[in-house]
């Protein structure tokens, strides 16, 4: 009954402000075991901007989200939520605050696709906002477009639809900020862009939004900014248009690449060097950082 109380004392977030800062990490070390997977992190997601999280495999991305949804401790340096350290919320509190979208969407029992979409609102119960719920269930589906197999259970889906269901979970949750975990792994080429849309429209609607993207050409396309991730450390970070660099990527992915603007945007396009320009480029012949 205290816990009860308790949760229907939270006081629901304002709103914030364009350009806030809405998850922060300062000097962050993460350790896995006795590895240390993050090395010194700085990094600022900002109300209003769609914050891409991009590196090969292993770089830390997943483990730099995690971090920062307080899902992970920091071995050292500091994470805050809202303009304060992680620890000082509550899980009802973060729940709040930020969404979170995993890698991969897993139920033990079948719940219809509505249930689970409608699990996102759980955090708003005993606050006035939880009369929203039919409303943010209904548009987070249309959003995402499950509401055709909405009485559908999850575990019937196929694996393009479970993401998509859980996408929807995250929307109807209606946090602030938006901690998604490669939204676009198992969804077809309509579906990637319909979710990196989603996410401008988040941003553009006030959300922070922070992706974790493998697509170069998506997160070019969709970020206003891009934190390029090498070895758990930060190699980059900047608008893709400054930090998407030859040299860089190449160096960064071990796969020489070159970048070019799209000829109807000028947004960056990577395209990775094959045949017989990748044997130029592994002779020395150009500026770019061979495998």
């Amino acid at each position: 009954m205290t816990r009860l109380l308790s949760r229907n004392r939270r006081t629901v977030p304002a709103r914030p402000a364009p350009g806030s800062a809405l998850a922060e990490t300062t000097a962050l070390h993460v350790r896995l075991g006795q590895r240390e997977v993050l090395a010194g992190i700085d990094l600022t997601a900002r109300a209003g901007e769609v914050l891409a999280l991009v590196g090969p495999n292993g770089a830390g991305k997943s483990t730099l989200l995690a971090a920062l949804a307080a899902d992970l401790p920091a071995a050292s340096g500091e994470i805050r939520i809202d303009g304060r350290p992680v620890g000082d919320w509550s899980a009802p509190e973060l729940a709040l605050r930020r969404s979170v979208l995993p890698q991969s969407a897993a139920l033990s029992f079948p719940f219809p696709v509505e249930d689970v979409v409608r699990m996102g609102r759980a955090p708003w119960a005993g606050t006035p906002l939880a009369d929203a719920d039919e409303e943010a269930v209904a548009a987070a589906m249309a959003a995402t477009e499950v509401t055709d197999f909405a009485a559908r259970p999850f575990s019937a889906l196929s694996g393009g639809e479970r993401a998509r269901v859980a996408l929807a979970r995250v929307l109807a949750q209606r946090a602030p900020l938006l901690l998604l975990d490669e939204p676009t792994a198992a969804l077809d080429l309509r579906h990637q862009e319909l979710v990196l849309r989603i996410c401008r429209e988040r941003a553009a609607a006030g959300d922070a939004v922070v992706v974790v993207l493998h697509d170069l050409g998506l997160a070019a396309a969709y970020a206003d900014r891009a934190a390029v991730l090498h070895d758990g450390r930060m190699a980059a970070a900047g608008p893709p248009a400054e930090v998407f660099e030859d040299a860089l990527l190449s160096r960064v992915y071990r796969q020489p690449v070159e970048v070019l603007p799209h000829p109807r945007t000028g947004a960056p396009l990577v395209v990775p060097v094959r045949g017989t320009e990748h044997s130029v480029i592994r002779n020395g012949r150009s500026g770019l950082t061979s495998p």
